[in-house]
């Protein structure tokens, strides 16, 4: 487990961060920008979850938040060969928001317009954090494509954006409140 007796460290003083293995980097890392926006999805998911107390959904939302932070270990310590005992985000997580994502869409009419990220303020937090990750995954994709990253760690971040559009729709009372695009409405 992990425990900080201290929060600064002056370590970052001159623009560089630890990664989870001990290496110095830029700030500006693309392995750190993939997981600054992570922790940033994370942050919008708690402002949700202000909206979402004691529901169904705040549990989603929970398990999603710890996931988030297994995203971020996972991201957090590149990738190298023989190496055992990181965290690392799996199947299961990502078959689990699948799962999820089924069962929610069952309980919805279809769409027959894009949505506007809006309705319900547990909502709107959702599409935010939706874009939020999705630009995650974009990082998380151009790193693959420079260093070996957890196929699981792109699944989960593509997965999850499906996941809280779903959610938001679920939570705009069963997407009766969602708020539709009217193509050319203001020509």
């Amino acid at each position: 487990m992990v425990r900080l007796t201290r929060i600064y460290t002056r370590g970052g003083d001159k623009g560089e961060t630890s990664l989870g293995d001990g290496r110095r980097v830029p700030k500006h890392d693309l392995r750190v920008e993939a997981y600054g926006s992570v922790e940033e999805a994370n942050s919008v998911l708690g402002l949700a979850r202000l909206h979402t107390a004691g529901t169904e959904a705040d549990a989603l939302l929970d398990r999603i938040q710890q996931d988030l932070f297994d995203l971020g270990a996972d991201l957090c310590i590149p990738e190298a060969e023989g190496q055992e005992g990181y965290l690392r985000v799996t199947a299961a997580q990502v078959e689990r928001l699948e799962k999820e994502i089924d069962a929610i869409n069952e309980t919805l009419e279809p769409l027959n317009s894009f949505i506007l990220p809006g309705g319900s303020s547990a909502a709107a937090y959702l599409h935010l954090a939706r874009t939020v990750i999705r630009r995650a995954e974009r990082l998380i994709c151009a790193l693959s494509e420079v260093e070996t990253v957890n196929p699981q760690a792109v699944a989960y971040a593509n997965r999850l954006s499906d996941h809280l559009f779903v959610l938001s729709r679920a939570l705009n009372d069963g997407g009766k409140s969602d708020v539709l695009w009217k193509p050319g409405a203001n020509r």
